[in-house]
Protein backbone atom coordinates (compact mmCIF):
# COMPACT_ATOMS: atom_id res chain seq x y z
CA UNK A 1 0.00 0.00 0.00
CA UNK A 2 2.75 2.44 0.96
CA UNK A 3 4.50 2.34 -2.42
CA UNK A 4 1.45 3.79 -4.15
CA UNK A 5 1.81 6.98 -2.09
CA UNK A 6 4.69 7.99 -4.35
CA UNK A 7 1.98 9.03 -6.83
CA UNK A 8 0.43 12.43 -6.20
CA UNK A 9 -3.04 11.35 -7.29
CA UNK A 10 -3.01 8.57 -4.68
CA UNK A 11 -1.88 10.96 -1.93
CA UNK A 12 -4.65 13.36 -2.90
CA UNK A 13 -7.15 10.51 -2.91
CA UNK A 14 -6.01 9.45 0.55
CA UNK A 15 -6.26 12.95 2.01
CA UNK A 16 -9.65 13.50 0.38
CA UNK A 17 -10.93 10.19 1.70
CA UNK A 18 -9.86 11.05 5.25
CA UNK A 19 -11.46 14.51 5.11
CA UNK A 20 -14.72 13.18 3.71
CA UNK A 21 -14.77 10.38 6.29
CA UNK A 22 -14.51 12.94 9.08
CA UNK A 23 -17.36 14.92 7.55
CA UNK A 24 -19.51 11.81 7.18
CA UNK A 25 -18.72 10.78 10.73
CA UNK A 26 -19.86 14.10 12.19
CA UNK A 27 -22.75 15.04 9.91
CA UNK A 28 -23.79 11.44 9.32
CA UNK A 29 -24.17 10.92 13.07
CA UNK A 30 -26.59 13.84 13.26
CA UNK A 31 -28.43 12.50 10.22
CA UNK A 32 -28.84 9.02 11.72
CA UNK A 33 -29.88 10.05 15.24
CA UNK A 34 -32.37 12.57 13.82
CA UNK A 35 -33.73 9.95 11.38
CA UNK A 36 -33.40 12.10 8.27
CA UNK A 37 -31.42 9.70 6.07
CA UNK A 38 -34.07 9.87 3.34
CA UNK A 39 -33.94 13.66 3.29
CA UNK A 40 -30.14 13.45 2.96
CA UNK A 41 -30.53 11.11 0.00
CA UNK A 42 -32.98 13.52 -1.61
CA UNK A 43 -30.58 16.44 -1.19
CA UNK A 44 -27.72 14.39 -2.65
CA UNK A 45 -29.59 13.29 -5.75
CA UNK A 46 -31.16 16.69 -6.34
CA UNK A 47 -27.64 18.16 -6.35
CA UNK A 48 -27.23 16.76 -9.86
CA UNK A 49 -29.56 19.49 -11.06
CA UNK A 50 -27.06 22.06 -9.82
CA UNK A 51 -24.23 20.29 -11.61
CA UNK A 52 -26.16 20.35 -14.89
CA UNK A 53 -27.03 24.04 -14.48
CA UNK A 54 -23.41 24.85 -13.70
CA UNK A 55 -22.16 23.26 -16.91
CA UNK A 56 -24.88 25.01 -18.90
CA UNK A 57 -24.05 28.45 -17.44
CA UNK A 58 -20.28 27.99 -17.33
CA UNK A 59 -19.96 27.95 -13.53
CA UNK A 60 -17.74 25.48 -11.62
CA UNK A 61 -19.79 22.29 -11.26
CA UNK A 62 -19.33 21.94 -7.52
CA UNK A 63 -20.33 25.55 -6.94
CA UNK A 64 -23.54 24.83 -8.82
CA UNK A 65 -24.05 21.66 -6.78
CA UNK A 66 -23.50 23.55 -3.52
CA UNK A 67 -25.94 26.35 -4.34
CA UNK A 68 -28.62 24.07 -5.75
CA UNK A 69 -28.40 21.44 -3.01
CA UNK A 70 -28.51 24.15 -0.34
CA UNK A 71 -31.65 25.64 -1.90
CA UNK A 72 -33.24 22.20 -2.19
CA UNK A 73 -32.39 21.39 1.43
CA UNK A 74 -34.22 24.50 2.60
CA UNK A 75 -37.29 23.62 0.53
CA UNK A 76 -37.25 20.05 1.87
CA UNK A 77 -36.93 21.43 5.38
CA UNK A 78 -40.02 23.60 4.98
CA UNK A 79 -41.92 20.71 3.39
CA UNK A 80 -40.98 18.29 6.18
CA UNK A 81 -42.20 20.71 8.84
CA UNK A 82 -45.46 21.70 7.14
CA UNK A 83 -46.64 18.32 5.90
CA UNK A 84 -44.98 15.48 7.81
CA UNK A 85 -47.48 12.94 6.49
CA UNK A 86 -46.48 13.51 2.86
CA UNK A 87 -42.85 14.52 3.24
CA UNK A 88 -41.55 11.26 1.74
CA UNK A 89 -43.53 11.90 -1.46
CA UNK A 90 -42.33 15.51 -1.67
CA UNK A 91 -38.71 14.45 -1.21
CA UNK A 92 -39.11 11.74 -3.84
CA UNK A 93 -40.47 14.26 -6.34
CA UNK A 94 -37.63 16.75 -5.73
CA UNK A 95 -35.13 13.89 -5.87
CA UNK A 96 -36.39 12.88 -9.34
CA UNK A 97 -36.77 16.45 -10.65
CA UNK A 98 -33.24 17.37 -9.57
CA UNK A 99 -31.74 14.40 -11.41
CA UNK A 100 -33.88 15.09 -14.50
CA UNK A 101 -32.92 18.79 -14.55
CA UNK A 102 -29.25 17.89 -14.41
CA UNK A 103 -29.52 15.55 -17.37
CA UNK A 104 -31.56 18.03 -19.43
CA UNK A 105 -29.18 20.94 -18.82
CA UNK A 106 -26.20 18.76 -19.71
CA UNK A 107 -27.98 17.74 -22.92
CA UNK A 108 -28.54 21.43 -23.70
CA UNK A 109 -24.89 22.38 -23.06
CA UNK A 110 -23.43 23.07 -26.52
CA UNK A 111 -20.26 21.34 -27.63
CA UNK A 112 -19.55 19.52 -24.39
CA UNK A 113 -20.83 16.33 -22.81
CA UNK A 114 -20.04 15.51 -19.22
CA UNK A 115 -18.81 12.13 -18.09
CA UNK A 116 -21.89 11.14 -16.08
CA UNK A 117 -20.06 8.30 -14.34
CA UNK A 118 -17.67 10.66 -12.56
CA UNK A 119 -20.58 12.42 -10.84
CA UNK A 120 -22.85 9.44 -10.33
CA UNK A 121 -20.19 7.11 -8.93
CA UNK A 122 -17.39 9.47 -7.91
CA UNK A 123 -13.85 10.08 -9.11
CA UNK A 124 -11.62 10.13 -6.04
CA UNK A 125 -8.49 9.48 -8.12
CA UNK A 126 -9.00 12.78 -9.97
CA UNK A 127 -8.92 14.91 -6.81
CA UNK A 128 -6.40 17.76 -7.14
CA UNK A 129 -4.67 19.90 -4.54
CA UNK A 130 -7.25 22.69 -4.87
CA UNK A 131 -9.99 20.16 -4.06
CA UNK A 132 -8.10 19.16 -0.92
CA UNK A 133 -7.93 22.75 0.31
CA UNK A 134 -11.63 23.21 -0.46
CA UNK A 135 -12.52 20.07 1.48
CA UNK A 136 -10.30 21.07 4.39
CA UNK A 137 -11.89 24.52 4.60
CA UNK A 138 -15.39 23.07 4.47
CA UNK A 139 -14.48 20.48 7.08
CA UNK A 140 -13.25 23.17 9.46
CA UNK A 141 -16.46 25.19 9.01
CA UNK A 142 -18.67 22.16 9.70
CA UNK A 143 -16.63 21.06 12.71
CA UNK A 144 -16.73 24.60 14.13
CA UNK A 145 -20.52 24.81 13.78
CA UNK A 146 -21.04 21.43 15.44
CA UNK A 147 -18.56 22.27 18.23
CA UNK A 148 -20.22 25.61 19.01
CA UNK A 149 -23.77 24.20 19.00
CA UNK A 150 -22.95 20.70 20.23
CA UNK A 151 -25.16 20.85 23.35
CA UNK A 152 -28.07 22.23 21.34
CA UNK A 153 -27.73 19.52 18.67
CA UNK A 154 -27.48 16.90 21.42
CA UNK A 155 -30.67 18.12 23.07
CA UNK A 156 -32.64 18.42 19.82
CA UNK A 157 -31.48 15.00 18.58
CA UNK A 158 -32.76 13.10 21.61
CA UNK A 159 -35.61 15.21 23.01
CA UNK A 160 -37.04 17.73 20.59
CA UNK A 161 -40.06 18.64 22.72
CA UNK A 162 -37.96 19.36 25.82
CA UNK A 163 -35.53 21.41 23.70
CA UNK A 164 -38.41 23.54 22.44
CA UNK A 165 -39.75 24.06 25.96
CA UNK A 166 -36.42 25.25 27.36
CA UNK A 167 -36.01 27.76 24.55
CA UNK A 168 -33.59 26.06 22.16
CA UNK A 169 -34.25 27.24 18.57
CA UNK A 170 -35.23 23.80 17.31
CA UNK A 171 -36.35 24.82 13.82
CA UNK A 172 -33.34 27.05 13.25
CA UNK A 173 -30.98 24.21 14.19
CA UNK A 174 -32.91 21.88 11.92
CA UNK A 175 -32.35 24.17 8.93
CA UNK A 176 -28.68 24.63 9.93
CA UNK A 177 -28.30 20.85 9.92
CA UNK A 178 -29.92 20.57 6.49
CA UNK A 179 -27.58 23.27 5.19
CA UNK A 180 -24.57 21.38 6.56
CA UNK A 181 -25.82 18.20 4.89
CA UNK A 182 -26.05 20.06 1.58
CA UNK A 183 -22.46 21.31 1.88
CA UNK A 184 -21.25 17.87 2.94
CA UNK A 185 -22.88 16.31 -0.10
CA UNK A 186 -20.72 18.49 -2.34
CA UNK A 187 -17.61 16.96 -0.76
CA UNK A 188 -18.88 13.40 -0.81
CA UNK A 189 -19.96 13.49 -4.47
CA UNK A 190 -16.32 13.87 -5.49
CA UNK A 191 -15.42 10.68 -3.60
CA UNK A 192 -18.24 8.20 -4.12
CA UNK A 193 -20.67 10.01 -6.41
CA UNK A 194 -24.29 11.03 -6.07
CA UNK A 195 -25.80 7.56 -6.07
CA UNK A 196 -23.60 6.27 -3.23
CA UNK A 197 -23.64 9.35 -0.97
CA UNK A 198 -26.40 8.05 1.27
CA UNK A 199 -24.40 4.90 2.07
CA UNK A 200 -21.28 6.75 3.21
CA UNK A 201 -23.36 9.11 5.36
CA UNK A 202 -25.40 6.41 7.07
CA UNK A 203 -23.35 3.19 7.36
CA UNK A 204 -20.47 4.30 9.67
CA UNK A 205 -22.81 6.11 12.12
CA UNK A 206 -25.21 3.15 12.13
CA UNK A 207 -22.39 0.82 13.16
CA UNK A 208 -20.90 3.30 15.63
CA UNK A 209 -24.23 3.81 17.40
CA UNK A 210 -24.12 0.21 18.65
CA UNK A 211 -20.80 0.63 20.43
CA UNK A 212 -20.97 4.15 21.88
CA UNK A 213 -22.86 5.84 24.68
CA UNK A 214 -22.69 9.50 23.66
CA UNK A 215 -23.16 11.63 20.56
CA UNK A 216 -19.54 12.83 20.59
CA UNK A 217 -18.12 9.30 20.84
CA UNK A 218 -20.44 8.21 18.07
CA UNK A 219 -19.09 10.98 15.82
CA UNK A 220 -15.49 9.98 16.57
CA UNK A 221 -16.03 6.26 15.99
CA UNK A 222 -18.03 6.98 12.82
CA UNK A 223 -15.14 9.05 11.47
CA UNK A 224 -12.61 6.30 12.31
CA UNK A 225 -14.77 3.65 10.64
CA UNK A 226 -15.20 5.87 7.58
CA UNK A 227 -11.43 6.29 7.32
CA UNK A 228 -10.88 2.53 7.62
CA UNK A 229 -13.50 1.78 4.97
CA UNK A 230 -12.00 4.40 2.66
CA UNK A 231 -8.42 3.13 3.07
CA UNK A 232 -9.49 -0.47 2.52
CA UNK A 233 -11.60 0.49 -0.51
CA UNK A 234 -8.75 2.48 -2.05
CA UNK A 235 -6.32 -0.38 -1.53
CA UNK A 236 -8.67 -2.92 -3.12
CA UNK A 237 -9.57 -0.65 -6.03
CA UNK A 238 -5.89 0.04 -6.76
CA UNK A 239 -4.81 -3.61 -6.58
CA UNK A 240 -7.74 -5.06 -8.51
CA UNK A 241 -8.45 -2.16 -10.90
CA UNK A 242 -11.95 -1.48 -9.56
CA UNK A 243 -14.03 1.70 -9.39
CA UNK A 244 -12.88 3.41 -6.19
CA UNK A 245 -16.18 4.89 -5.00
CA UNK A 246 -18.14 1.67 -5.46
CA UNK A 247 -15.39 -0.37 -3.78
CA UNK A 248 -15.35 1.94 -0.74
CA UNK A 249 -19.11 1.51 -0.37
CA UNK A 250 -18.90 -2.27 -0.74
CA UNK A 251 -16.31 -2.37 2.04
CA UNK A 252 -18.60 -0.21 4.20
CA UNK A 253 -21.50 -2.50 3.32
CA UNK A 254 -19.46 -5.51 4.42
CA UNK A 255 -18.83 -3.76 7.73
CA UNK A 256 -22.57 -3.13 8.01
CA UNK A 257 -23.47 -6.80 7.56
CA UNK A 258 -20.70 -7.89 9.93
CA UNK A 259 -22.20 -5.61 12.60
CA UNK A 260 -25.65 -7.11 11.96
CA UNK A 261 -24.23 -10.62 12.21
CA UNK A 262 -22.49 -9.80 15.49
CA UNK A 263 -25.81 -8.53 16.88
CA UNK A 264 -27.53 -11.73 15.82
CA UNK A 265 -24.83 -13.88 17.40
CA UNK A 266 -24.78 -11.94 20.67
CA UNK A 267 -28.56 -11.64 21.09
CA UNK A 268 -29.34 -15.23 22.21
CA UNK A 269 -26.68 -15.07 24.91
CA UNK A 270 -28.05 -11.82 26.36
CA UNK A 271 -31.70 -12.84 26.37
CA UNK A 272 -32.99 -14.46 29.56
CA UNK A 273 -34.45 -17.95 29.19
CA UNK A 274 -38.22 -18.20 29.19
Amino acid sequence: MWEVLQFEFMRNALFAGILVSITCGIIGTLVVVNRIVFISGGIAHAAYGGIGMAFYTGLPPFLGAALFSFAVSMVMGVASLRDKQRVDAIIGVMWAIGMALGIIFIDLTPGYHVDLMSYLFGSILTVVTMDIWFMLSLNMILILIVFVFYKEFLAVSYDEEFSFVVGIPVRTLYFVLLGMIALSVVMIIKIVGIILVIALISIPPYIAEKYTTSLGKMMILSSVLGILFTLAGLWLSYNYDLTSGATIILVAGLGFFVSLASDFIRRPSTESPS
